[in-house]
């Protein structure tokens, strides 16, 4: 009998390589991120979950459940073979518009604080937003993976399902999404080769003017109160004041963890939208500048696991996942210490939120799935095990 019918039945090619493990920076990275998050949403939610007559670990007990899931959820991506998401890159994205509709137009849509963006099935919420993020950068990874024409008559199917997403995100209202998902996809489009400068340019002033014509008068008013907050400190200024106090009552090494103040009902988001405003006035300038540079490694790691990976669809998925989570982690930084006007987006595996940890987490076993590199054997396997 010959050394080839001895072979396994389900021996394969696969064999003869060997399967390093996932980047290990970008896990310890993001350990610091989510024990971070755990700790300022139990400093930051205790006394809003006390003056609402819960159990001051009610938002940390409930951000944990999400991270048990989340943790599973990326263990899940993080062995699973990246290149079967192709056959996804359709129907995700067609079950994030049917979420996104249901949300609209069912009792199924639950409202908070004025803006209809959750989906509730008793005590589980979660909004399905956060899942168009991974299921447009897959979309579009695989669409301009197998050619970059732009202008491809076959990719018109897509953009049309991407469009009727950013509808809907934007009814909900949810501007800050909408900007977050048309800037990962312009990215991805241009990482690809798709489209130049020239054409990003011409479509970020068509989608400036779309926006201006369609911004509602609350929006409007956010602009103008983020050029002077105190124009409006009572209503739509007083969230930046109170962020801004929160940063200067910080000063270099803080007040201390958990002895912030603003928390303590002066800032109303200061475990969601503004807990990076909390984290600075607990933990000063040193404890942001810590977050900033763990961002930055983690957004560096995926670019190298970007340059590293063997095909075209790696690249731009992981293109794609780093810059939506990096770029989300910009603009919420930059919100809470009034950079950008305020808008409603929560700081990666940080702010309260069970459907942002659980998709960050998933996005994260994507990439670390990336990053693992098929090193070929020196001796082929069946010599190994037949010599």
């Amino acid at each position: 009998m010959s050394k080839r019918s001895e072979l396994p039945y389900n021996y394969t090619e696969e064999d003869n390589y060997i399967i390093s493990p996932p980047d290990r920076t970008l896990v310890i990275v993001t350990i610091f991120l989510v024990v971070i998050g755990i700790m300022a949403i139990f400093s930051a939610g205790s006394s809003k979950a006390v003056i609402e007559g819960l159990s001051p670990i009610h938002f940390t007990i409930r951000q944990f459940f999400w991270l048990v899931a989340g943790i599973f959820g990326a263990n899940f991506f993080a062995k699973y073979d990246y290149k079967k998401l192709k056959k996804y890159s359709m129907s995700l994205p067609v079950i994030v518009l049917i979420m996104l509709l249901l949300v609209q137009f069912t009792p199924l849509g639950v409202t908070v604080n004025e803006a209809k963006r959750w989906l509730g099935f008793g005590p589980l919420q979660f909004q399905p937003s956060e899942i168009a993020k991974p299921a447009v950068i897959l979309m579009f990874a695989h669409i301009f993976s197998k050619n970059i024409n732009i202008f491809d008559p076959n990719k018109f199917s897509y953009y049309f399902i991407f469009l009727l997403i950013l509808l809907f995100i934007y009814k909900q209202p949810n501007l800050s999404m909408v900007i977050l998902l048309l800037t990962t996809v312009t990215v991805i489009c241009f990482m690809s080769g798709g489209i130049n400068i020239r054409q990003i340019i011409t479509y970020f002033l068509g989608a400036v003017a779309i926006i201006a014509f369609t911004i509602k008068d609350y929006q409007k008013q956010r602009l103008i109160v983020w050029l002077d907050p105190n124009k409006d400190p009572h209503n739509t200024g007083y969230n930046i004041i109170q962020s801004l106090v929160a940063f200067a009552g910080g000063g270099f090494f803080g007040v201390g963890y958990g002895n912030s103040k603003q928390k303590l009902s002066w800032l109303p988001e200061g475990h969601t939208d503004f807990i990076f405003a909390v984290i600075a006035e607990e933990f000063g300038f040193l404890g942001c500048f810590f977050i900033i540079c763990l961002f930055a490694m983690f957004v560096q790691r995926g670019f190298v696991i970007a340059s590293r990976s063997p095909d075209v669809f790696g690249k731009l998925v992981s293109i794609g996942i780093t810059f939506s989570i990096g770029f989300q982690a910009l603009m919420n930084m930059s919100v809470a210490s009034s950079f950008l006007p305020a808008t409603g987006i929560p700081l990666p595996f940080i702010s309260y939120g069970g459907s942002s940890l659980f998709v960050s987490l998933c996005m994260l076993g994507v990439l670390l799935n990336i990053s693992k590199k098929r090193v070929q054997r020196i001796r082929p396997y069946n010599e190994i095990r037949y010599q």
